[in-house]
């Protein structure tokens, strides 16, 4: 199946679905699409223990102030920041090797690379980074993102001979 078909399918899926959603019927997926995608997740623990010390250290300093009342501002600001850093937590990050593509959560939502505008692959020790041709690289780390490396350098060397992209270690 060609590349053109395969993008025309997936756009009539897209406007399908938006059809269905309206009504409340379920999503359509392309069944062959999801087989060939590898995923990989990490977890997320470095962001949210700093917003737990940052409310440790907000309380610390409200609480050294002798004119300092609890008031509700306080606490909603508490329940905020834990709340904050739950959902960091708790969303997990990831990367999704599919046929033609790699996907990723962001800071701004899911984002999507196809092989054609993918620039460069490193492997280095404890990271994994895709560099594009426009934009800032994507940074996988087993420190940070306690990612499994040697299991996703080897998917993404597959992926670039596949596509002939150029792939460092």
């Amino acid at each position: 199946m060609s590349r053109s078909w395969e993008r025309k399918v997936r756009k009539n899926m897209a406007t399908v679905n938006k059809a269905r959603k309206k009504t409340g019927a379920g999503n359509l997926v392309m069944n062959v699409e999801k087989k060939q995608e590898v995923r990989f997740t990490g977890r997320n623990y470095i962001l949210p223990a700093v917003l737990i010390l940052f409310i440790g250290m907000y309380n610390f300093l409200m609480l050294m102030d002798p004119t300092f009342k609890f008031n509700t501002m306080y606490w909603i600001t508490i329940v905020s920041y834990f709340l904050l850093a739950a959902l960091f937590y708790f969303r997990k990050p990831y990367l999704t090797i599919g046929k033609d593509y790699v996907q990723s959560r962001r800071m701004l939502g899911d984002k999507q690379l196809f092989a054609g505008a993918i620039k460069e692959i490193k492997i280095q020790s404890g990271y994994v980074i895709i560099v594009p041709n426009h934009g800032s690289s994507w940074t996988y780390s087993k420190l940070f993102n306690r990612f499994p490396l040697q299991d996703m350098s080897v998917a993404l060397k597959k992926f670039a001979e596949k596509h002939e992209i150029t792939f460092t270690e």
